[in-house]
């Protein structure tokens, strides 16, 4: 049996792809927008070896698996098709599969993961997460080129879910909105002193230092963000109120700020380190100073959380962890927040990240060239699979406001909010 014919008996004869295969067999539509080549019968050696999307993964970033067209649109297409193939379909093709010498020799090679893949770690979550290894996981993920994330990010370079005002915004429009929708419901005024852990490349910094007056202190864990903030927080005469240093937020010793905000950053933390990071958070605050925690989230907290041997975590953040958003919310409340204000922005960063895969998409070659072609790819079948993830509701997005109260039990809240939309 040709590797075409797997594929049609996979996902049927009218699959709206074309498949095109090493050994010159075809299926599927041809002249189809979307292409899926097989470049070596090491493809399947990867997939056999690591069933599923890590499977599929491997080969697709080691070159053996090529994808033409537009990526989330494939995904999309190949994730409706294949949702109805049990097991025992999958085994009966790769026994036929097998009776071809040349696939069988393949397939009994088992092959070392692509360099990109950092090792899957069996370290319990509440050993992950010490100063030394954080800092390792983030550098595997944020120091892979400043120059690739200008490309794929764009001019804002937010790498984090933006707020779209309108239909139609753009997606720096869209990043603007959201660094001033958090400085907004953290009630920033000009004096205030504002501390933004995790905070990337120093947008939330530099947009409450430019726009409110604030004076705010970034910390990263990543060398290579903390030096583009800092040069662009001098290029932009904003030295005066805005900082971001390369460090562990634990390190910070200020204490009496006016407000905190994490963005992005609780999904690295670890589920049995919430209370002690959220804690720490809070002894960081004046009273009723807020903290704006922005994070991904699961839908619920029924289902089993993402696999640490998965592809995300092996591929894009190692160690990385998702809750539900009751869950955030009452490790916040549990250290002493009040929790004022919620909201879900799932279908935001769908958008977000369809922006971003514009982006890579425009700038493909030069990315290759900067970071390799592998890595390239990593981040195109991520993007493009995390969209479907956010549109389907696997994964979801809350931002979750906290006040410290004062020592009378006031919030120093508005009757109603005032940040709009």
């Amino acid at each position: 049996m040709t590797l075409a014919r797997v594929f049609e008996k996979l996902i049927g004869p009218d699959a709206p792809v074309e498949f095109v295969a090493y050994d010159g067999s075809r299926a599927g539509r041809p002249g189809s927008d979307i292409r899926i080549e097989v470049t070596s019968p090491y493809a399947l050696s990867h997939m056999v070896h690591a069933p599923g999307s890590l499977g599929l993964a491997r080969a697709y970033v080691s070159g053996y698996l090529d994808v033409h067209g537009n990526m989330y649109e494939a995904l999309s297409t190949l994730q409706a098709a294949l949702g109805d193939i049990t097991g025992r379909d999958k085994a009966m093709l790769l026994r036929e599969v097998l009776k071809d010498p040349l696939l069988r020799a393949a397939v009994s090679r088992r092959l070392d993961p692509p360099p990109q893949e950092a090792p899957f770690s069996r370290v319990p979550s509440w050993l992950r997460h010490s100063k030394k290894r954080d800092a390792k996981a983030i550098s595997h993920h944020y120091d892979v080129s400043n120059t690739f994330y200008e490309w794929v990010l764009g001019p804002s370079m937010a790498y984090t879910c933006a707020c779209f005002p309108e239909e139609n915004a753009t997606l720096e429009e869209a990043q603007f909105h959201k660094h001033d929708l958090v400085a907004k419901k953290l009630g920033l005024k000009p004096g205030m002193r504002l501390l933004d852990v995790g905070c990337g490349w120093g947008g939330m910094v530099m947009h409450a230092a430019k726009e409110y007056g604030v004076k705010a202190l970034g910390v990263t864990l990543s060398k290579e963000q903390a030096e583009w903030a800092q040069k662009a927080i001098a290029e932009r005469g904003l030295s005066d109120l805005a900082e971001v240093r390369h460090m562990d937020y634990r390190d910070v010793t200020e204490t009496g700020f006016d407000a905190v905000s994490s963005i992005g950053l609780t999904e690295h933390i670890g589920k049995d380190n919430l209370p002690s990071y959220f804690a720490h958070l809070y002894g960081k605050l004046k009273p009723y100073g807020r903290m704006l925690n922005h994070t991904i989230t699961r839908p619920d907290n029924l289902a089993p959380p993402i696999k640490q041997a998965g592809f995300i975590n092996r591929y894009v953040f190692p160690d990385g962890e998702l809750e539900g958003p009751g869950y955030i919310q009452q490790q916040m409340n549990d250290v002493g927040f009040e929790i004022r204000h919620q909201e879900n922005l799932r279908e935001h960063y769908a958008r977000t990240l369809a922006g971003w895969c514009r982006n890579l998409d425009a700038h493909w070659d030069e990315a290759v060239a900067e970071v390799g072609e592998g890595t390239a790819r990593v981040w195109r079948v991520y993007m493009a699979g995390c969209i479907v993830g956010f549109e389907q509701n696997w994964i979801q997005l809350h931002q979750t406001l906290g006040v410290k109260l004062d020592e009378k039990g006031a919030a120093h809240m508005p009757l109603r909010p005032d940040w709009g939309v």
